[in-house]
């Protein structure tokens, strides 16, 4: 059964309010978490008072993401910036403990070198060391595979190469991110992949292909993702990580569907679990 734990991406959704008062708008537009990849801003203290006072959860954040100005977009694969790294992901790790984040995601990024053998052997340094650093804590190493049409040059971008760097150091330790956008982009069959690698997997992220707008606006059927999903007992967050194609609240319509849909499926469920 899936759980009740619909992610708002508050650096995608609610853009026309402040990040603090994203918090609160997610939650009323029917939102039982919410996720951000730099969500610093709002001290630790302030935004685990917010997430209880609207009986929320905060499903992951990033680690190490560089500067985006740049087009960095993270530190693990960028040779020469192991000390970035370390401290921005150290950051990033206290502030996931504080507000009982169960992911902090050390994004690739897009290295300036050619050389695959150093950008591979520092994206393995740096995941160590994540690795490490989050031993003894609640906090697990979450990855993605951003795809190349999305972000050129991404050091990680296919579901294959992501799952390779999760076998060095086991589920236990690190767990995959699956972006439904990303992985259509890459001609991934969702329902298949998902069925195949579902133990493999710690958060979902929704976004129609192409346009990468809300369900519905593209080619990607959900509804049996969300079934294959249930059937084998996923028990992550599913995160809207979307472009709204209209305001945030008329993109998000679709989320009683969803939770129905959910219900009936996990009535079904128990209903066929038990003994003639």
């Amino acid at each position: 059964m899936l759980p009740n734990r619909l992610s708002a991406h508050i650096g995608y959704l609610f853009k026309e309010l402040p990040l603090f008062e994203r918090i609160a708008a997610a939650a009323e537009a029917g939102f039982t978490a919410i996720e951000h990849p730099q969500p610093f801003e709002i001290s630790a203290a302030d935004m685990r008072a917010e997430l209880e006072r609207f009986g929320l959860a905060i499903s992951q954040i990033a680690g190490a993401v560089g500067n985006a100005d740049k087009g960095e977009k993270g530190l693990a694969a960028l040779p020469g910036r192991e000390a970035d790294f370390q401290e921005e992901f150290n950051r990033a790790l206290d502030y996931a403990v504080a507000v009982d984040c169960p992911f902090v995601h050390p994004m690739a990024g897009v290295p300036s070198t050619r050389d695959g053998a150093a950008i591979a052997e520092t994206y393995h340094r740096n995941l160590s060391y994540a690795v490490e650093r989050s031993a003894g804590t609640p906090v697990k190493v979450l990855i993605e595979a951003i795809s190349e049409a999305a972000v050129p040059g991404y050091a990680m971008s296919t579901l294959d190469h992501a799952a390779k760097i999760q076998d060095l150091y086991g589920p236990g330790n690190v767990a995959l991110l699956v972006d439904t956008y990303h992985a259509r982009a890459n001609g991934v069959a969702l329902e298949g992949w998902i069925a195949a690698n579902h133990h493999r997997i710690g958060h979902i992220h929704i976004a129609d292909h192409p346009g990468r707008h809300e369900p519905g606006t593209g080619t990607i059927a959900f509804e049996p993702l969300l079934a294959v999903l249930q059937s084998h007992a996923y028990e992550g967050a599913i995160g809207f990580e979307y472009i709204p194609s209209k305001t945030t609240i008329d993109s998000a319509a679709f989320l009683p569907r969803w939770k129905q849909f959910m219900a009936t499926n996990a009535r079904q469920e128990r209903q066929d679990r038990r003994p003639a």
